[in-house]
Protein backbone atom coordinates (compact mmCIF):
# COMPACT_ATOMS: atom_id res chain seq x y z
CA UNK A 1 0.00 0.00 0.00
CA UNK A 2 2.01 2.81 -1.30
CA UNK A 3 -0.51 5.61 0.31
CA UNK A 4 -1.15 5.88 4.23
CA UNK A 5 -4.65 3.96 4.05
CA UNK A 6 -7.33 5.78 4.71
CA UNK A 7 -9.25 3.39 6.93
CA UNK A 8 -7.57 1.85 9.39
CA UNK A 9 -8.46 -1.13 11.97
CA UNK A 10 -6.19 -2.07 14.63
CA UNK A 11 -6.98 -5.33 16.81
CA UNK A 12 -10.81 -3.91 16.96
CA UNK A 13 -13.30 -6.22 19.12
CA UNK A 14 -16.83 -5.95 20.06
CA UNK A 15 -18.08 -7.47 22.98
CA UNK A 16 -21.82 -8.34 23.79
CA UNK A 17 -22.17 -9.95 27.62
CA UNK A 18 -20.34 -12.83 27.38
CA UNK A 19 -20.73 -12.86 23.27
CA UNK A 20 -17.46 -12.29 21.58
CA UNK A 21 -18.79 -10.96 18.04
CA UNK A 22 -15.64 -9.10 16.54
CA UNK A 23 -12.55 -11.06 17.99
CA UNK A 24 -9.64 -8.80 16.74
CA UNK A 25 -9.38 -6.84 13.39
CA UNK A 26 -6.66 -5.67 11.92
CA UNK A 27 -7.74 -4.14 8.16
CA UNK A 28 -6.15 -1.36 6.50
CA UNK A 29 -8.22 0.39 3.11
CA UNK A 30 -6.28 2.31 0.93
CA UNK A 31 -7.80 5.52 -0.94
CA UNK A 32 -9.68 5.58 -3.69
CA UNK A 33 -10.43 1.58 -3.29
CA UNK A 34 -13.42 -0.65 -3.48
CA UNK A 35 -12.89 -3.17 -0.95
CA UNK A 36 -15.27 -5.81 0.22
CA UNK A 37 -16.26 -7.79 3.18
CA UNK A 38 -17.40 -11.24 3.14
CA UNK A 39 -18.32 -14.22 5.55
CA UNK A 40 -20.88 -16.45 6.23
CA UNK A 41 -23.93 -15.19 7.99
CA UNK A 42 -23.31 -14.56 11.60
CA UNK A 43 -19.69 -13.37 10.88
CA UNK A 44 -20.29 -9.78 11.86
CA UNK A 45 -20.06 -8.26 8.82
CA UNK A 46 -22.53 -6.01 10.04
CA UNK A 47 -21.39 -5.41 13.49
CA UNK A 48 -18.06 -4.36 12.25
CA UNK A 49 -20.11 -1.85 9.60
CA UNK A 50 -21.36 0.16 12.90
CA UNK A 51 -18.69 -0.40 14.75
CA UNK A 52 -16.57 1.89 12.31
CA UNK A 53 -19.65 4.39 11.54
CA UNK A 54 -19.82 5.31 15.44
CA UNK A 55 -23.27 2.96 15.89
CA UNK A 56 -21.03 0.85 17.90
CA UNK A 57 -18.33 1.57 20.57
CA UNK A 58 -15.22 -1.11 19.79
CA UNK A 59 -14.28 -2.81 23.30
CA UNK A 60 -11.42 -2.59 22.73
CA UNK A 61 -8.81 -1.64 19.81
CA UNK A 62 -8.65 1.72 17.69
CA UNK A 63 -10.50 2.97 14.63
CA UNK A 64 -8.96 6.08 12.50
CA UNK A 65 -10.00 7.63 9.08
CA UNK A 66 -7.30 9.50 7.81
CA UNK A 67 -5.15 8.97 11.03
CA UNK A 68 -8.15 10.49 13.24
CA UNK A 69 -9.11 8.46 15.92
CA UNK A 70 -12.98 7.55 14.96
CA UNK A 71 -13.63 5.14 17.91
CA UNK A 72 -16.50 5.89 19.83
CA UNK A 73 -16.93 9.12 17.73
CA UNK A 74 -20.78 10.03 17.29
CA UNK A 75 -21.99 8.98 14.09
CA UNK A 76 -23.00 12.16 13.20
CA UNK A 77 -19.26 13.91 13.59
CA UNK A 78 -17.90 10.83 11.64
CA UNK A 79 -20.27 11.75 8.23
CA UNK A 80 -18.65 15.14 9.01
CA UNK A 81 -15.29 13.85 8.97
CA UNK A 82 -15.94 12.09 5.42
CA UNK A 83 -17.31 8.65 6.07
CA UNK A 84 -21.04 8.00 4.99
CA UNK A 85 -22.52 4.59 5.06
CA UNK A 86 -25.69 3.29 3.72
CA UNK A 87 -27.86 0.46 6.01
CA UNK A 88 -28.30 -3.41 5.45
CA UNK A 89 -32.44 -2.07 5.44
CA UNK A 90 -33.39 1.07 3.16
CA UNK A 91 -33.09 4.38 5.65
CA UNK A 92 -34.97 6.64 3.93
CA UNK A 93 -37.45 9.23 5.31
CA UNK A 94 -40.64 7.78 3.85
CA UNK A 95 -42.81 10.99 4.70
CA UNK A 96 -40.64 13.44 2.85
CA UNK A 97 -40.40 13.48 -1.59
CA UNK A 98 -37.24 12.10 -3.21
CA UNK A 99 -36.16 15.68 -3.55
CA UNK A 100 -36.40 16.22 -0.10
CA UNK A 101 -34.28 13.12 0.96
CA UNK A 102 -31.57 13.76 -1.45
CA UNK A 103 -31.45 17.20 -0.35
CA UNK A 104 -31.14 16.86 3.23
CA UNK A 105 -27.69 15.65 2.42
CA UNK A 106 -26.52 18.05 -0.05
CA UNK A 107 -27.76 21.07 2.64
CA UNK A 108 -24.90 19.82 4.73
CA UNK A 109 -22.25 18.96 2.73
CA UNK A 110 -22.37 22.61 1.29
CA UNK A 111 -22.08 23.87 4.04
CA UNK A 112 -25.81 24.92 5.28
CA UNK A 113 -27.11 23.55 8.79
CA UNK A 114 -30.88 23.48 9.86
CA UNK A 115 -32.59 26.98 9.91
CA UNK A 116 -36.25 26.84 10.81
CA UNK A 117 -36.30 30.78 8.80
CA UNK A 118 -34.79 29.68 6.04
CA UNK A 119 -36.30 29.61 2.46
CA UNK A 120 -34.61 26.18 1.23
CA UNK A 121 -35.95 27.54 -2.29
CA UNK A 122 -33.35 30.45 -2.47
CA UNK A 123 -30.59 28.15 -2.67
CA UNK A 124 -29.49 27.43 -6.01
CA UNK A 125 -26.65 25.57 -5.71
CA UNK A 126 -28.49 23.75 -3.27
CA UNK A 127 -30.93 22.91 -5.42
CA UNK A 128 -28.90 22.12 -8.70
CA UNK A 129 -26.80 19.74 -7.11
CA UNK A 130 -30.27 17.74 -5.45
CA UNK A 131 -31.17 17.86 -9.44
CA UNK A 132 -27.70 16.34 -10.50
CA UNK A 133 -27.26 13.69 -8.32
CA UNK A 134 -30.91 12.74 -9.12
CA UNK A 135 -30.27 12.94 -12.53
CA UNK A 136 -27.02 11.00 -11.68
CA UNK A 137 -28.92 7.72 -10.33
CA UNK A 138 -31.93 7.97 -12.61
CA UNK A 139 -34.57 9.36 -10.11
CA UNK A 140 -34.69 12.68 -11.92
CA UNK A 141 -38.44 12.00 -13.05
CA UNK A 142 -40.00 10.77 -9.69
CA UNK A 143 -38.37 13.91 -7.72
CA UNK A 144 -41.66 14.26 -6.25
CA UNK A 145 -42.94 11.37 -5.41
CA UNK A 146 -43.25 10.20 -1.93
CA UNK A 147 -40.36 8.05 -1.13
CA UNK A 148 -42.78 5.72 0.91
CA UNK A 149 -44.15 5.17 -2.84
CA UNK A 150 -41.05 4.09 -4.29
CA UNK A 151 -40.30 0.24 -5.77
CA UNK A 152 -38.05 -1.54 -3.64
CA UNK A 153 -35.30 -1.09 -5.79
CA UNK A 154 -35.74 2.37 -6.35
CA UNK A 155 -35.84 3.13 -2.56
CA UNK A 156 -32.37 1.31 -2.34
CA UNK A 157 -31.00 3.67 -5.40
CA UNK A 158 -32.57 6.61 -3.32
CA UNK A 159 -30.35 5.71 -0.26
CA UNK A 160 -27.41 5.34 -2.24
CA UNK A 161 -28.36 8.83 -3.43
CA UNK A 162 -28.40 10.12 -0.01
CA UNK A 163 -24.87 8.21 0.70
CA UNK A 164 -23.43 10.31 -1.70
CA UNK A 165 -24.82 13.49 -1.40
CA UNK A 166 -23.42 13.84 1.66
CA UNK A 167 -20.13 14.60 -0.28
CA UNK A 168 -18.43 11.92 1.59
CA UNK A 169 -15.00 10.50 0.02
CA UNK A 170 -15.60 7.16 2.44
CA UNK A 171 -18.40 5.02 1.61
CA UNK A 172 -19.44 1.91 2.98
CA UNK A 173 -22.31 -0.04 1.60
CA UNK A 174 -24.32 -2.85 3.78
CA UNK A 175 -25.77 -5.58 1.24
CA UNK A 176 -26.80 -2.85 -1.41
CA UNK A 177 -28.15 -5.42 -3.74
CA UNK A 178 -30.05 -7.45 -1.15
CA UNK A 179 -33.44 -8.32 -2.75
CA UNK A 180 -33.06 -7.07 -5.97
CA UNK A 181 -33.63 -9.15 -9.50
CA UNK A 182 -30.84 -10.16 -11.71
CA UNK A 183 -31.50 -7.26 -14.07
CA UNK A 184 -31.76 -4.97 -10.70
CA UNK A 185 -28.17 -6.27 -9.63
CA UNK A 186 -26.63 -5.23 -12.69
CA UNK A 187 -27.97 -1.67 -12.72
CA UNK A 188 -27.07 -1.41 -9.27
CA UNK A 189 -23.47 -2.40 -9.63
CA UNK A 190 -22.94 0.37 -12.48
CA UNK A 191 -24.77 2.97 -10.18
CA UNK A 192 -22.43 2.01 -7.53
CA UNK A 193 -19.35 1.96 -9.80
CA UNK A 194 -20.46 5.74 -11.21
CA UNK A 195 -21.03 6.96 -7.98
CA UNK A 196 -18.30 6.04 -5.96
CA UNK A 197 -15.61 7.35 -8.76
CA UNK A 198 -12.57 8.47 -7.34
CA UNK A 199 -14.06 7.20 -3.78
CA UNK A 200 -13.34 4.61 -1.29
CA UNK A 201 -15.75 2.21 -0.93
CA UNK A 202 -16.20 -0.08 1.99
CA UNK A 203 -19.05 -3.11 0.86
CA UNK A 204 -20.67 -5.79 2.50
CA UNK A 205 -22.27 -8.10 0.35
CA UNK A 206 -23.59 -11.11 0.04
CA UNK A 207 -23.62 -11.72 -4.17
CA UNK A 208 -20.53 -13.36 -4.97
CA UNK A 209 -21.15 -11.89 -8.32
CA UNK A 210 -21.39 -8.40 -7.38
CA UNK A 211 -18.27 -9.14 -4.75
CA UNK A 212 -16.06 -10.14 -7.35
CA UNK A 213 -17.28 -7.62 -10.15
CA UNK A 214 -16.61 -5.01 -8.14
CA UNK A 215 -14.10 -5.41 -5.35
CA UNK A 216 -10.48 -4.48 -6.21
CA UNK A 217 -9.39 -6.38 -3.09
CA UNK A 218 -11.82 -8.69 -0.77
CA UNK A 219 -11.30 -9.39 3.31
CA UNK A 220 -12.90 -12.59 4.74
CA UNK A 221 -14.28 -12.60 8.04
CA UNK A 222 -15.80 -15.63 9.78
CA UNK A 223 -16.67 -16.05 13.26
CA UNK A 224 -15.30 -12.60 14.14
CA UNK A 225 -11.99 -12.58 12.46
CA UNK A 226 -10.35 -12.10 9.35
CA UNK A 227 -9.35 -14.70 8.08
CA UNK A 228 -7.87 -13.79 4.74
CA UNK A 229 -7.47 -10.67 2.37
CA UNK A 230 -6.52 -9.89 -1.04
CA UNK A 231 -6.98 -9.65 -4.83
CA UNK A 232 -10.05 -11.39 -5.73
CA UNK A 233 -8.86 -14.45 -7.76
CA UNK A 234 -5.88 -14.77 -4.81
CA UNK A 235 -9.71 -15.06 -3.03
CA UNK A 236 -10.96 -17.10 -4.94
CA UNK A 237 -8.59 -19.76 -4.88
CA UNK A 238 -7.66 -19.68 -0.69
CA UNK A 239 -8.01 -22.88 1.05
CA UNK A 240 -9.73 -21.27 4.00
CA UNK A 241 -11.99 -19.35 2.39
CA UNK A 242 -13.00 -22.39 0.46
CA UNK A 243 -13.84 -24.24 3.92
CA UNK A 244 -15.52 -21.24 5.11
CA UNK A 245 -17.86 -21.66 2.36
CA UNK A 246 -18.95 -24.80 2.07
CA UNK A 247 -22.78 -25.46 2.67
CA UNK A 248 -23.40 -21.52 2.43
CA UNK A 249 -25.86 -21.28 0.03
CA UNK A 250 -23.28 -18.24 -0.84
CA UNK A 251 -21.18 -20.33 -2.90
CA UNK A 252 -17.74 -18.72 -4.50
CA UNK A 253 -18.32 -18.22 -8.44
CA UNK A 254 -16.35 -20.85 -9.96
CA UNK A 255 -15.45 -22.90 -7.04
CA UNK A 256 -17.16 -25.80 -6.80
CA UNK A 257 -17.49 -27.86 -2.75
Amino acid sequence: MSEPPVLSLRDVKKDFGPAKVIQGVTLDIAPGERHAIIGPNGAGKSTLFNLISGLYRPTSGEITLRGKTISGVKPYRINRMGLSRSFQVSNIFSNMSVRENVRCGVLYSMGYGYNFWRNIGNLIPVQEKTVEILDSVGLIDKADQSAALLAYADQRTLEIAITIASGADVVLMDEPTAGMSHSETDRAIALIKKATQGKTLLIVEHDMGVVFGLSDRISVLVYGEVIATGLPEEIRNNALVREAYLGDEAELPGVEA
